[in-house]
């Protein structure tokens, strides 16, 4: 009855008999019910307050937003190449190396070791001047060496044409090379038929062409003339100036145009005859013969990279391009011919001669693989010359190299190589592994450097051709 009886006031009382009983919790519930009525009300009030705003004052112009720009094509992933040949790259062998290469499909740079410093690349300037050649003399000239009759009964002129290959033998190291002895059988029945009975006591030996005494540059090392690589550089001479004509190193001499005129007398049978050294001034022609086709020897001389060939080419090219055949003038003539045959950077190389034995030649490597990119994908002169160039492993001066490790490269590999006393190099066009032709020039300078220097560039470029496409810049 107690617990009934005290329930029964606290349910009439309500909320009253609530406070009453609690007012310190009542006052906290009701204060935060309080607080949360005002804060939704201020939402609302804003929100309302807000869209009124818009309404009256923002017109639909200023409130569309700026369209942005897109991309038309989205970009292509880049791929990384990961493959190297720092370690071929990097050898002992090597005092110094720069290089470089380049996708010959695209241009692209993939691996630079000071491609735009100038350098001496040594005999591949043969390949420049095989180009200019082509391009200026023309493929199907050919170079005559003449007997014109003398002055006074009794006297003959020998011309020389510029020609090195004049022959003394059907074996002359120089394929079908023109005969001094076809030369002498039509000058002396000639010369009987015009002067009968009145001996020849005297032959003239001109080689005007160009000046005579111009021709030996003082940056050749002697030892290459005496060790029989290099002849002196004159308009009239017989099989190179070889002591033996029949092979492609053989001592040279001093005097080559002392040497053709005794070669001819004897071929004439003219024993007892005396020798001067001048010009022609008569125009009747006794005799002529005439060299293989500029071609022909331009090929010949890139295979076998014979020395006294190419620069008896290049002062044939001065000569055409209307200088005086002076080795100074192949600083303008060479790269005079190289512009006209495409190469619009040659007006920025430096060339002091045909062969490439002087070291003030001064090429980028770049430059180097422009020319032999060119010469795989292009026309003219110098795609002309760069099939005319050794094979790795098959052809020319480059038959037996591309072996051991490098042979993987062996027929892939289209390049001109070079050495002096102080540098090997190599540049051309490699035809990767993975189908990709890339065009590379190295070169390796500096004292001490020893032959080993040759494989180890093999080496390098086999490393080049199994890298292919992915080859990297590290």
């Amino acid at each position: 009855m107690t617990e009934s009886a005290s329930s029964e006031p606290e349910a009439r009382g309500g909320i009253r008999a609530l406070y009453a009983n609690h007012p310190t919790a009542f006052t906290v519930v009701v204060a935060i019910v309080v607080f949360v009525l005002l804060g939704v009300g201020a939402v609302f009030a804003g929100i309302s307050v807000g869209s009124a705003s818009s309404a009256d004052d923002v017109t639909p112009d200023e409130v569309t937003a700026e369209k942005r720009s897109q991309p038309d094509v989205t970009p292509a992933g880049a791929s990384v190449r990961t493959c190297s040949v720092e370690n071929f790259a990097s050898v002992a062998t090597f005092p110094s190396l720069a290089g470089v290469i380049t996708d010959v499909g695209t241009g692209e740079v993939l691996w630079n070791r000071a491609a735009e410093t100038a350098a001496s690349p040594a005999h591949i300037v043969t390949a420049l001047t095989g180009a200019a050649a082509l391009q200026a003399l023309g493929p199907e000239t050919r170079i005559s060496t003449t007997v014109v009759d003398g002055s006074t009964p009794g006297s003959i002129v020998l011309v020389g044409g510029g020609d090195p290959t004049l022959a003394t033998t059907n074996a002359s190291f120089y394929r079908d090379a023109p005969q001094i002895s076809s030369l002498a059988s039509q000058a002396m029945s000639r010369y009987e038929d015009l002067h009968p009975g009145v001996p020849i006591t005297n032959i003239v030996l001109d080689s005007t062409l160009w000046d005579a005494s111009d021709a030996w540059d003082s940056n050749w090392p002697e030892r290459e003339r005496t060790g029989g690589y290099h002849a002196s550089v004159t308009a009239l001479m017989v099989n190179g100036d070889r002591a033996d004509p029949t092979t492609a190193i053989s001592p040279r001499g001093t005097d080559p145009v002392q040497s053709a005129g005794e070669a001819f007398a004897q071929a004439a049978g003219l024993p007892a005859v005396s020798f001067t050294k001048g010009a022609a001034v008569g125009s009747t022609v006794l005799a002529e013969v005439k060299s293989q086709t500029v071609s022909v020897l331009v090929e010949q001389m890139l295979l076998s990279a014979d020395d006294s060939l190419a620069e008896a080419l290049a002062r044939l090219v001065s000569k055409k391009l209307n200088l005086d055949g002076s080795a100074a003038s192949l600083a303008q003539a060479i790269p005079s011919a190289l512009t006209d045959a495409g190469l619009a950077e040659a007006s920025a190389i430096t060339i002091t001669d045909g062969s490439g034995l002087s070291p003030k030649n001064q090429i980028p490597p770049l430059f180097v693989s422009q020319f032999m990119a060119e010469g795989a994908t292009g026309t003219g002169a110098i795609a002309a010359v760069f099939a005319m160039l050794p094979i790795g492993g098959v052809s020319g001066d480059l038959y037996d190299r591309f072996v051991g490790d490098a042979a993987v490269a062996s027929g892939q590999v289209v390049a001109k190589s070079g050495w002096t006393s102080l540098e090997h190099s190599l540049g051309g066009v490699v035809t990767a592994s993975d189908g990709t032709q890339l065009a590379f020039a190295f070169y390796a300078i500096g004292e001490g450097i020893s032959r080993d220097a040759r494989a180890a560039l093999d080496n390098l470029t086999a490393g080049v051709y199994a890298c292919g496409n992915n080859l990297s810049n590290y």
